[in-house]
């Protein structure tokens, strides 16, 4: 396996120069093409808005959708962008010559505030009609408004600052209901909070901002024509309506901090950006006479919010003697300068003009260009015309230029839904990376690039960076797909065997202890990584022959644990006699195949341990597949080792009760081998019923004959039923063991007596105990004196029968005594029955009338008939016709024979001249063979009452109407 990674890294090289030849043809790197099939929409798309004023703009302003516009000396205009066609004219009601200075509407668009160049200021609420004059404000050229977006209303402003052209900062609310409309002015109070100063004294306040920070912090922005100045400071809570008076006095003895630049354009303009509506800006851009000031907003510093400031020059075509920029808005990447004739936007990451519109001299000169805060749609008007900017995917190119700043962060974050535009990005960071000798991270930017694989391995391979290859395998095998099996495979096996090279440089060194121990962690979670289960399974051969080859022992044991290979796992545990351990091993995952593999080894070596795993596995394991190991065990160990074979075949007949002959025989030659006592409580346990005996009872009479077990012999011929043999084994063991036998065949007297006569001649002719062959007389009724005489030698005394003959002969006189009685009795019997047999001769029984047959219902004289002792009479047809079917057949063919013959002896005789004494003779004999017939044919069918005799009984079960006839009987009852 090694050779062929070998092989596969020399094909790296050759890959290479083939990628480079591509490449010189022009072959793009990238999987990706980047072909765009239509002309893209600029980012500010530009729309003349269909609108003829007829008098000239003076100033136009927009907020929330809601435009408002001057026109000519006396003449307002109102909007709803939502509905264009429905215009509102507003008249100023002025008679002077006084005109409009500048105008101002807040962030709802319900607001507005006129201001005159005759130093007056006027209020128009969106909800009415009528323009009204701010007396309090009379006397001050209102140069900018700083709105309260969070306590502000449709009919209250909250507290505001006003900027004042001599430089004041004013504090006032202006408040609109129904009942104001008819009395006091709409302004609360005016009061003076501040005043800005340039160095040659107070200077025109040219922006105002209010915002709010974390914590009820406030932050408040004012600008002059050369500085910035931030106030910031906190309203007590509950305190916000009463305005910003207290920040202001805290800065009433020293100057605030400000920015301050040394051009001057006469003016200044600040443009925030703000990414949601009701929500903080996020950047902001100041225009001032240097050029522009961007910066972002962080609300969490203390003093000032400016963060990330930086200045924008103007481009070198402006020059602010000349053409001097008259207004800025501020986009989420951009910044618009308004010049007397065009647009510019600047990109704000790298001050680049991304975006040039020329406007022709038919419109006239640009005057004033605003954003919409809300809608981030941007206007711009002349005199005469007015323009509107869609900004539409402004993001479409940030990423290239964050690429080009090595920002790539950013650049990935916005081209995230543009893949060939990421891999570009990615491609540029990972060779940034490389180049700086960041390997790793270059590693992990590269797996994620469509380049070519094997340029990019080739060029950590020349580096000689196999961290970082290592890196990149792994970034690029997490990505493939689960179709692309080749790659995987490939890649698992390359991975597995830099691991291993990579261990095998560290473990040598002591000093790179811990990198090793890290190394070896990611390995292995790298081999148990459920991703890659499948292809190391499929590919486990050849896992297992990069770990041999590296002699990697401990991860090749590792592997085959994770593989579930617990075969490979336990018999390196058995080479390396680490037979705990691959015990430990068959437990945990208690697969029976392998215990009936390894059991054999590991029982030569720890048989207690085994025969408790094989204990603990119960009816799990088939104890007959490990009879071969525990008879190669028993056969070469001590009787001691031997008890270890002997507890688990007891644990499986008597806990798991097996039935199996073979370890029911196994357990008794065990038994027979070193337990004898326990060989026969074994058996007797068994019982003596063969059809609920486990062991073959042969084998067991073989093994214990051979053992010389004579009990246990005797035992098993009484469960064969071999009493004669188990008598004469026992004869040679005890003789009670004999007799205990001898009882029983209790069916078969004749093989009881011969068995106890061979109890009797044992005893008489090789014990020659005489008082011990009488005690078998007592002990067996079946034997008699005269039985066992012929054993006794002739010259035995008749002194030691005498008490035996004597009560032989009783026996006998009781006998014959019984037999008597029995006679008596017997002759007794034989009379009554005479008796009884007369006296039925006798009997009679009266027959009315009016008696009818119980079969047919007729008069029961009119014919021959039979009287049932239960009180039936039957007609004799009647009788015979329900008796004959139920006969059988061989009594029904004798009633007919007995009826013809009993026909032939009813015929007259055909000589009328016969002799006297002849006919007379004659007819006495046909007299009596008619009646013996007529008694034969009685015995038949008069045998029993057919309605209550045994024929109603057997007859309980046939249906009342013939299967055959059924058909035929329903069709009559329809």
């Amino acid at each position: 396996m090694a050779s062929i990674l070998d092989e596969y890294e020399d094909s790296l090289h050759r890959s290479a120069s083939v990628q480079q030849s591509r490449a010189s043809v022009g072959i793009p790197h990238s999987g990706y093409v980047n072909a765009r099939l239509e002309k893209e929409t600029p980012i500010f798309n530009k729309q003349r808005i269909d609108f003829a004023p007829p008098e000239k703009i003076n100033s136009l302003v927009v907020s929330s959708n809601q435009l408002c516009m001057s026109l000519g000396k006396d003449t307002l205009l109102r909007i709803d962008l939502g509905k264009p066609d429905e215009p509102n004219q507003v008249e100023l009601g002025r008679k002077d010559e006084a005109r409009v200075y500048k105008m101002f509407l807040d962030h709802t668009g319900s607001h507005l505030l006129i201001a005159l160049n005759t130093s007056e200021c006027l209020y128009l609420n969106r909800s009415v009609q009528k323009v009204r004059a701010l007396s309090r404000w009379k006397g001050h050229l209102i140069e900018s408004v700083g709105w309260n977006k969070f306590l502000g209303s449709e009919t209250n402003t909250g507290p505001i600052l006003v900027g004042t052209s001599q430089g004041q900062i004013y504090e006032a609310e202006i408040s609109v209901s129904e009942g104001s409309l008819f009395s006091t002015n709409p302004d609360q109070y005016f009061r003076q909070v501040y005043t800005l100063e340039e160095e040659s004294g107070p200077a025109p306040v040219c922006c105002l901002e209010i915002e709010r920070g974390i914590e009820g912090k406030f932050f408040i922005i004012a600008t002059t024509r050369k500085r910035l100045f931030q106030f910031a400071g906190k309203v007590p809570e509950g305190t916000e309506q009463q305005g910003f008076s207290s920040i202001f006095a805290m800065h009433a003895d020293h100057l605030p901090s400000f920015r301050e630049f040394p051009a001057n354009l006469g003016f200044s303009e600040i443009a925030f950006y703000t990414p949601k509506l009701r929500s903080n800006p996020r950047s902001f851009a100041w225009m001032m006479g240097n050029g522009v000031l961007y910066g972002t907003l962080d609300y969490s510093r203390p003093d000032s919010i400016l963060s990330d400031e930086r200045v924008w020059v103007y481009p070198s075509d402006i020059d602010i003697t000349v053409n001097k920029p008259i207004s800025i808005v501020l986009t989420q990447f951009h910044f618009l300068l308004l010049l007397p004739d065009r647009v510019k936007a600047v990109c704000t990451l790298n001050g680049q003009v991304v975006f040039q519109d020329l406007f022709l001299e038919k419109f006239g000169l640009l005057t004033r260009m605003i954003k919409d805060p809300t809608v981030q749609q941007i206007w711009i008007h002349t005199e005469k015309v007015v323009f509107r900017y869609h900004v539409q995917r402004e993001s479409r190119d940030v990423w290239k230029m964050y690429m080009n700043m090595n920002k790539f962060d950013l650049a990935k974050e916005y081209c995230k839904d543009r893949p060939e535009c990421l891999d570009i990005v990615l491609a540029k960071e990972a060779e940034h990376c490389f180049q700086n000798k960041r390997y790793i991270d270059s590693a992990k930017c590269y797996a994620l690039t469509q380049n070519y694989f094997e340029e990019i391995a080739l060029k950590f391979i020349e580096a000689k960076q196999e961290e970082a290859l290592m890196e990149f395998l792994i970034k690029k095998l997490s990505n493939l797909k689960p179709s692309e099996k080749t790659q995987t495979t490939l890649l698992t096996t390359w991975l597995t065997e830099l691991y291993l090279n990579w261990l095998g440089i560290l473990e040598g060194d002591h000093s790179q202890r811990n990198l090793y121990l890290d190394t070896r962690e990611k390995f292995r979670t790298f081999l148990s990584s459920p991703k890659n289960k499948d292809c190391l399974f499929n590919n486990r051969a050849s896992i297992y022959d990069l770990l041999a080859s590296h002699g990697d022992t401990e991860h090749m044991v590792y592997f085959a644990v994770i593989m579930q290979d617990y075969e490979r796992v336990v018999a390196h545990h058995c080479q390396h006699d680490e037979y705990d351990e691959a015990l430990n091993v068959l437990s945990r995952h208690r697969d029976e195949k392998l215990f009936y593999k390894f059991s054999p080894v590991l029982i030569q070596h720890i048989p207690k341990k085994v025969v408790d795993a094989w204990i603990s596995m119960g009816s799990r394991l088939d104890a007959r597949n490990l009879i071969p190991a525990l008879v190669n065990y028993s056969q070469s160990a001590s009787t001691q080792q031997i008890n270890e074979a002997i507890r688990y075949m007891e644990f499986c007949v008597y806990q798991l009760e097996e039935t199996q002959q073979a370890i029911h025989n196994y357990l008794l030659s065990l038994y027979a081998l070193c337990r004898p006592d326990s060989l026969l409580s074994y058996l007797e346990q068994a019982g003596t019923n063969p059809n609920r005996i486990h062991y073959d009872l042969k084998y067991a009479l073989r093994l214990c004959a051979e053992h010389g077990h004579h009990r246990a012999c005797v035992h098993i011929y009484k469960v064969m039923e071999l009493y004669e043999e188990a008598v004469d084994l026992a004869l040679q063991v005890d003789v009670d063991l004999a007799k205990s036998c001898a009882d029983l065949p209790e069916d078969d007297e004749e093989l009881r007596k011969k068995l106890w006569l061979k109890i009797a001649r044992h005893v008489v002719q090789e014990e020659k105990d005489v008082k011990k062959a009488m005690a078998c007389l007592s002990s067996c009724a079946l034997l008699k004196i005269e039985d066992v005489l012929p054993f006794f030698p002739d010259f035995v005394t008749i002194d030691h029968f005498k008490e035996a003959i004597c009560n032989s002969l009783e026996d006998y006189n009781k006998h014959i005594e019984e037999l008597k009685r029995e006679m008596e009795e017997a002759t007794q019997s034989a009379k009554r029955i005479r008796e009884d047999i007369q006296e039925m001769r006798n009997k009679y029984g009266s027959v009315e009338p009016q008696e009818k047959c119980a079969a047919c219902d007729f008069p029961l004289l009119n014919r021959p008939f039979y009287l049932f002792l239960c009180g039936h009479m039957f007609h004799y047809d009647c009788l015979l016709q329900a008796v004959f079917p139920n006969l059988p057949a061989y009594k029904q063919a004798k009633l007919e024979d007995l009826q013809k013959k009993l026909a032939a002896t009813s015929q007259p005789s055909k000589s009328h001249h016969r002799p006297k004494d002849a006919d007379t003779i004659s007819l006495g004999k046909g007299q009596q063979s008619r009646e013996q017939i007529k008694a034969d044919i009685d015995d038949i069918v008069a045998a029993e009452c057919v309605y209550c005799g045994e024929l109603m009984i057997r007859s309980i079960d046939k249906p009342f109407i013939d299967p055959q006839k059924y058909e035929e009987e329903m069709q009559s009852w329809l």
